[in-house]
């Protein structure tokens, strides 16, 4: 096999420096990448790359990768070929024509109103972070925004005159998503908390000293300290379900197009790319969509079914 250490490099600049993907990101796919290219025979050339070699690597994972796992290597893969063939680096790409595995559609977990609202009703007076945990899942639940994008705000992304927050997304991808006012009461009322926290760290002219959300020593809170409190209070409140930050999220989506938003203004507020991505969200549930329905079709059961359309017609 040649070496296609100077594509790789390529490519990577181009993820990194156009596309604005952080190193990590861009290095997830190197590593997808390179798994291929050392499951490739030796003096195979980057011509000779095509549909056969494709489907060798997708057998040779079989058993012992999940499809979702396969899909993901084979995303990597349509992208750097993509950009090879675009950049005239090579004659085309190989992933034309070679079928993707198939995929359970995931139903994303999501909280009933009631029990949101009893998971932001959970830190008490016994937690030393009380305030600042309830402005985390304030937040979270009223912006949609992704666990990371939360731990990555600085103080200046927050404008409370317009009720708006700046979020960094995926590719550094800016958007101007709403806050509810709850939020900005629990964001206001753990600032206080805040600025002791930073001042006695000695953090607060540190580097640290922008981030909205740190620890007891003054650093900026991690994704996995969110992800362990989100949890902590989810099971001290009785919630079965295993409750994590993206449980948030999903909730906000589901409860926005359940009190009828547009799904195009969903899409937009958690800063998807595609449509088809939020659409995941549309997994209303029975009783709301009978309600919709019996409140919006004149033929429906508003005073009870007419006679004769109890059971299925065809």
């Amino acid at each position: 096999m040649q070496d296609l250490t100077p594509e790789i490099e390529i490519f990577f600049r181009w993820l990194t420096v156009e596309r604005g993907y952080s190193d990590h990101t861009a290095d997830s796919y190197l590593r997808d990448i390179n798994g291929f290219v050392a499951s490739l025979p030796d003096g195979i050339s980057l011509a000779e790359i095509g549909p056969a070699q494709i489907r060798a690597f997708i057998y040779s994972l079989h058993g012992t990768h999940k499809p979702s796992s396969v899909a993901r290597k084979l995303s990597a893969l349509q992208t750097f070929f993509g950009f090879l063939a675009r950049e005239k680096l090579m004659g085309r790409n190989p992933l034309t024509g070679v079928a993707r595995p198939k995929l359970n559609r995931h139903i994303p977990v999501f909280l009933t109103v009631d029990e949101v609202f009893r998971l932001l009703a959970a830190p008490g007076p016994e937690d030393p972070f009380a305030a600042r945990d309830r402005a985390v899942m304030e937040l979270l639940y009223s912006t949609g925004m992704r666990v990371a994008e939360l731990v990555g705000l600085h103080k200046n992304s927050l404008d409370f005159e317009t009720e708006m927050v700046r979020v960094s997304g995926k590719g550094n991808r800016e958007r101007l998503t709403p806050m509810g006012r709850p939020a900005i009461d629990a964001l206001r009322a753990y600032f206080p908390q805040r600025q002791l926290l930073l001042a006695s760290s000695g953090r607060d002219a540190s580097g640290d000293r922008e981030a909205v959300f740190v620890n007891h020593r003054g650093g900026r809170l991690t994704t996995r300290s969110v992800e362990r409190l989100v949890a902590m209070y989810a099971q001290r409140v009785g919630i079965v379900s295993r409750v994590t930050p993206h449980a948030l999220r999903h909730s906000f989506a589901t409860h926005l197009l359940e009190m009828g938003a547009d799904l195009r203004l969903v899409q937009e507020l958690l800063g998807h790319v595609s449509l088809s991505t939020t659409q995941r969200y549309t997994h209303l549930t029975v009783d709301h969509l009978m309600a919709v329905y019996d409140n919006a079709h004149p033929q429906a059961r508003k005073r009870g079914r007419p006679a004769g359309r109890d059971k299925e017609q065809t």
